[in-house]
């Protein structure tokens, strides 16, 4: 009885953690450079009795990205940039370490903070990226910063300022968080890709299948009903054996 009920309850948790990653995911569905969520069921073996053995579903789920790219749209603005191929922008987390980020649509703050829409400063060579006041700034397919100083006489060369840092995590563990942004697990950074590209005046999109995140949401639906249902089942069998015990009056 007490594992027909680990069983419901291990079940209905997943199956609310699997509800709220497929509804985030249908939530971000056009956010730029989104990775959608992905939940992957375990196995727990149990042992009871006289070697009585079964598997059970894990109680904890496995979150991770599904790391297939976007779709990378033209936005004919000098600050947007796509990366095609695997390599991922670095980016400081609030926390001040590295992150990695497929979100391209670059501003600059009034304090000359090269940051994502999100609002996450993005990493140079030496740290977060500023730059100085300029009547131009351009972005190169190797993703240097340059600029034109203010005042600058016409035909004058830009000045480069610094190059966004790329990571490729090809190799290494990382994990997606729930601020979209990748790690390293355990901490560190992942290596310099210095052949990184990016394309300018573009933006990569949301990898999200509405479609298939529908179908998703109805399937875990249905086994979430079934799980609740075994947890009623369990309580009437034990509500069942109660009345066998009890003594007559």
């Amino acid at each position: 009885m007490d594992r027909m009920v680990y069983t419901a309850l291990s079940g209905l948790k997943g199956q609310m953690s699997a509800q709220a990653s497929i509804a985030n995911n249908i939530a971000n569905a056009s956010t730029t450079g989104f990775r959608a969520d992905r939940t992957a069921f375990q196995q727990l073996m149990l042992k009871g009795g006289a070697g009585l053995e079964s598997r059970q579903p894990m109680s904890e789920e496995v979150l991770d990205a599904d790391r297939r790219a976007g779709t990378i749209q033209a936005t004919g603005r000098k600050l947007d940039i796509a990366i095609p191929g695997a390599s991922w922008m670095a980016v400081q987390s609030p926390d001040g370490t590295e992150a990695y980020t497929r979100r391209g649509d670059l501003q600059i703050t009034e304090s000359g903070v090269l940051q994502t829409g999100d609002g996450f400063p993005v990493m140079g060579s030496g740290g977060p990226i500023t730059v100085p006041p300029a009547q131009d700034v351009m972005i190169g397919e190797d993703g240097t910063i340059s600029i034109l100083p203010i005042g600058a006489a016409p035909g004058t060369p830009p000045q480069e300022v610094d190059r966004i840092r790329f990571g490729n995590p090809q190799g290494t563990q990382t994990a997606k968080g729930l601020d979209n942004l990748l790690r390293v697990k355990g901490g560190g950074v992942l290596p310099d890709d210095l052949d990184a590209k990016v394309q300018i005046g573009a933006l990569e999109g949301s990898n999200v299948n509405l479609t298939q995140s529908l179908v998703d949401m109805i399937e875990n639906q249905r086994s979430y009903e079934v799980q609740a249902s075994v947890l009623k089942e369990a309580k009437s069998m034990d509500e069942a054996s109660s009345s066998l015990m009890r003594l007559p009056s």
